[in-house]
């Protein structure tokens, strides 16, 4: 990503934040329905986000953290 454009900063539950990344890692984006090339570059940039920000440090996540992660985000599901 061009240091240079706008950026958003998102503040993540951390659970989210490792469920996402795990899903972003196991899923084939060429298999993701998308309506604009865009998309599947953003789901591809917001992965690339998630290995270079030390303070997350979600690459080094066990299995157990992930299931806890996906557990805890599942508590909320409202729907």
């Amino acid at each position: 990503m061009d240091s240079d454009l706008p950026t958003v900063n998102l503040r993540l539950w951390r659970a989210d934040a490792i469920v996402l990344f795990d899903w972003l890692m196991s899923t084939d984006l060429n298999t993701v329905p998308i309506s604009h090339p865009a998309q599947k570059q953003a789901l591809t940039d917001l992965c690339t986000s998630f290995e270079w920000k030390a303070d997350v440090d979600l690459c080094g996540v066990t299995e157990e953290d992930i299931a806890a992660a996906q557990n805890e985000v599942a508590k909320d599901m409202g729907w």
